[in-house]
């Protein structure tokens, strides 16, 4: 398996699309149509991890923080990003960071911080507009079921758990052949009417190419007539943080001491104890500052992240309890998540976890 089929699969799990205008997700190091001999999955990619890689024999390392996050006027070494690079070159691994991205999906970062805490009815915090788009396509009505199959298999027409969703409304096509054509239904020069369909769907901007493909491919006609349309609505989906419930209240104190347990905390933050019971739970892995206010309005009762500045502590003004446990201990099953599934999709090659402990806190 080349890297490149490795990248396939993260970016299957969590497409590079998907992030955030400021991220750095992506291969950042290396050759992608080289054989990959071993993966190492880690939070941080440092100096140390390439080492590790080096003496466990693999050649891919796969991270969530990407070590180029902005641009490098020189690599001379004269600091750890540099140092991680340089190495990571001369051994010819390759460096993949999956970040903003395997944040802003249902299935990543905070979906595995939920798991710890055996949160259910998982929802978005913050869902994300200007990622759905409409397409509409002409098609002569006897076809309609067969097309509008490719394309739901390609990912169109998925609302919510909603699947195979369309819309169609009959008309009359008009159109004439011109010279060189080789029209499946009239001939050249004369003007033909057609009794066709338009045929509706909503879709990920991700899945575009993949839909317009099968379109194209299940549709009969030699030049298809269709329209893109972007939409403002809101894609429950994707986006920022997450909320959850647990299966029935429980006493504060008693929430923070299974918190504290399932991330491995030896201490931890947080503002007053405005209330007696948790039910309902806020997270966002890593830096969660800029959620504050979605988590209050969510009606949450606690909100769980980290980074948190002092003044900020100030904004849950009694609407909220904020627990702020640590950018790496937020985010630290994410290697977990990583490898529990390219240990699913690749079986030729060992997948394996960081031995290092990269967090550059420590706690007394």
């Amino acid at each position: 398996m080349t890297i490149s089929e490795v990248i396939h699969h993260l970016e299957t799990l969590a497409h590079t699309s998907l992030q955030e205008n400021y991220d750095n997700a992506g291969l950042l190091v290396g050759n992608k149509n080289a054989l990959c001999t071993g993966i190492i999955v880690s939070l941080d990619c440092i100096e140390a991890i390439v080492q590790e890689a080096i003496d466990r024999g693999c050649n891919m390392i796969v991270c969530h923080h990407p070590i180029i996050f902005s641009g490098l006027k020189t690599i001379t070494g004269k600091n750890y990003v540099e140092r991680t690079i340089i190495k990571a070159i001369k051994n010819e691994i390759a460096i993949y960071a999956i970040h903003t991205n395997l944040d802003n999906i249902l299935a990543g970062v905070n979906n595995k911080m939920a798991e710890k805490l055996g949160l259910q009815n998982l929802r978005i915090l913050s869902p994300k507009k200007e990622q759905l788009r409409k397409i509409a396509v002409f098609v002569p009505a006897k076809e309609k079921d067969a097309l509008a199959k490719a394309m739901h298999e390609a990912g169109a027409g998925s609302i919510g758990k909603y699947y195979e969703c369309s819309f169609s409304t009959e008309g009359e096509g008009r159109f004439t052949p011109g010279i060189g054509t080789d029209p499946t239904i009239g001939e050249i020069g004369i003007p033909e009417k057609v009794l066709e369909v338009k045929l509706e769907m909503i879709y990920p901007i991700r899945k575009e190419a993949a839909i317009i493909a099968a379109m194209e491919q299940a549709h009969s006609y030699e030049r298809v007539a269709f329209d893109i349309y972007n939409l403002q609505n809101t894609y429950e989906e994707i986006g920022s943080g997450m909320i959850g419930d647990l299966p029935e209240a429980i006493e504060t104190d008693d929430f923070l001491d299974n918190l504290k347990a399932a991330f491995h905390l030896k201490t931890l933050k947080h503002t007053k104890k405005c209330t007696e019971r948790i039910k309902t739970v806020a997270l966002c892995g890593g830096a969660g500052s800029f959620l504050l206010k979605d988590a209050i309005a969510s009606k949450s009762d606690i909100y769980i992240s980290s980074d948190f500045k002092y003044h900020e502590f100030f904004d849950a003004d009694d609407q909220i309890i904020v627990a702020d446990i640590g950018h790496f201990e937020s985010e630290r099953f994410t290697i977990d998540l990583l490898y529990d599934y390219l240990s699913q999709k690749i079986t030729t090659f060992a997948v394996l976890k960081t031995a290092v402990v990269t967090n550059p806190v420590t706690w007394l």
